[in-house]
């Protein structure tokens, strides 16, 4: 079977040891190659053609730049170099239950890694690192399956480091912060990257371990305060709107509809919404 083309061109860099060098610091010593690019058009594109060639699981590719990088249903994310721009790659023995909260579970341990560095983030359903209102990041989970189910996740985190969002293009600047803009300073991306990676090994062990309801109790501590209140969903072409209650056991968000009825949402864009009475 031919080998599939390049889905973008990229440049090596010999940083990638950096990054290992600040797992060893944690106390952990990463299991798979990390490679650090110094440019790529995605790091979940280039990790998803290196799946496709039988990289290991939680190999690790970090970017310096990149020039196609893409968010929640295919948008584009600014990415400039001073910022952090990682996919992992899992191949994971989850049961179903389990394997649809690894996006939540990212969530967590992005916060978490924020919180080294004194920022307080909350997360916003399903993908956002929030600070404030503005965004601080993102998550983006990719999955493949074959005939005997889930094969391959690719883990994307992408993460404000260094950015200043006056730089940012107009319409972003009142949307976007980042660790430099909330705190003064910043970690670096080899210790940013260290740090996230170090808590997602954590929490997916956890996951493995004792199944979604830690998970799920995490997340919720973190959580945008939109309890109780009213919100828009939007994937597609399809919009609800209703009161937002919870997360179901499968990670789902749960809507209460105008109606009475009551709407687990997989995915979309989630937004709080003043209902009209």
């Amino acid at each position: 079977m031919p080998r599939p083309p390049r889905t973008s061109r990229w440049k090596l860099s010999n940083r990638g040891p950096e990054i290992s060098r600040a797992l060893r610091e944690r106390g952990r010593q990463w299991p798979a190659p990390i490679r650090w690019l110094e440019t790529v058009g995605s790091t979940n594109d280039f990790l998803k053609e290196r799946s496709r060639e039988g990289a290991a699981g939680w190999a690790v590719v970090v970017a310096s730049r990149q020039t196609a990088a893409r968010g929640r249903q295919g948008r584009a994310w600014l990415s400039p170099s001073g910022n952090l721009f990682l996919s992992l790659l899992l191949r994971p023995t989850l049961p179903a239950e389990s394997a649809g909260l690894v996006p939540l579970a990212a969530g967590v341990a992005a916060a978490e890694a924020a919180a080294e560095w004194g920022v307080a983030v909350q997360l916003k359903w399903p993908n956002d690192l929030v600070v404030r209102g503005r965004k601080l990041g993102g998550v983006l989970v990719e999955a493949s399956a074959g005939a005997e189910g889930l094969e391959t996740v690719v883990v994307g985190v992408g993460m404000n480091l260094a950015l200043d969002p006056a730089d940012a293009p107009p319409a972003l600047r009142g949307a976007l912060t980042s660790v430099r803009a909330e705190t003064g300073g910043e970690p670096g991306v080899p210790a940013a990257a260290a740090a996230v990676l170090d808590r997602l090994a954590v929490w997916y062990d956890a996951l493995a371990r004792d199944g979604p309801p830690l998970v799920l109790a995490a997340w919720r501590a973190r959580s945008v305060p939109w309890w109780g209140r009213a919100v828009e969903a939007r994937s597609g072409d399809a919009v609800l709107r209703g009161v937002a209650r919870d997360l179901d056991p499968r990670g789902a968000l749960i809507l209460d509809l105008a109606d009475g009825s009551r709407r687990a949402v997989f995915s979309g864009e989630v937004r709080e919404v003043r209902l009209e009475s």
